[in-house]
């Protein structure tokens, strides 16, 4: 068990005290944050920054993954899909990630600009933050789809797509200041369902949206089984 005398321990500890600092620094200030404020706030300089942190691309992908992580608590961690409808279980996900980013704004325009034009094109882009989603999306729906023997096959991409849609919305919601959070997660829910559907539609699988998920996956277990 890590102790404080624990290296490593200490190094994450480190680690996470500076992705602390750096959403605090992006939240108040905007999200073009400087090296310098970062370790500043942190109550540390900026040489120990950079020995927890191999340059800027690292610390951006762990504030990236910071984020993911808080999506993904809110957003799905114990919460059980199959007892839900499918478009009231998407709500339930996209209010978690609509809540996150309503919390750090300034952290989504600065994670979408430290991807779209990096400072420096020899710094690799932060963790992209759409895709952990969708793949930690398309894990659930799958697991959720092989329960029945469907054909998950492109379902990758129907999560990839759907987060796309959903994240490119954010972006445009932040500069909205009429569209409430509770008429955003209505639109995104509508959308990103319309999208899911689709690709269910193509593979033969007809999930109703208002019906619970256990409910739709025994009729289609019952509908595959051979008749005595």
């Amino acid at each position: 068990m890590p102790t404080s005398r624990d290296p490593e321990a200490r190094r994450t500890r480190a680690r996470e005290e500076f992705v602390d600092a750096t959403f605090r620094v992006i939240d108040a200030h905007g999200p073009n944050p400087s090296m310098n404020d970062i370790a500043r706030e942190a109550g540390a300089t900026k040489p120990r920054l950079y020995r927890q942190f191999a340059d800027k691309a690292d610390l951006y992908s762990a504030v990236a993954q910071r984020m993911a992580d808080e999506v993904y608590t809110l957003a799905v961690s114990d919460f059980n899909f199959l007892l839900d409808a499918p478009v009231s279980a998407l709500r339930h996900a996209i209010s978690g990630y609509a809540d996150v980013v309503g919390r750090h704004p300034n952290v989504f325009r600065f994670l979408a600009q430290s991807r779209s034009t990096p400072e420096d094109p020899a710094i690799a882009p932060p963790l992209d933050i759409g895709r952990d989603i969708a793949t930690r999306f398309a894990t659930v729906a799958k697991t959720i789809l092989d329960s029945v023997d469907a054909d998950t096959s492109g379902i990758e991409y129907a999560c990839r797509a759907a987060v796309g849609a959903l994240l490119a919305a954010t972006d445009l919601w932040l500069d909205d200041t009429e569209l409430d959070a509770g008429d955003f997660v209505d639109q995104l829910t509508t959308l990103v369902w319309g999208l899911l559907d689709a690709f269910l539609q193509r593979k033969e699988i007809d999930l109703d949206g208002d019906v619970p998920i256990f409910m739709t996956l025994a009729k289609l277990k019952a509908g595959a089984e051979p008749a005595e």
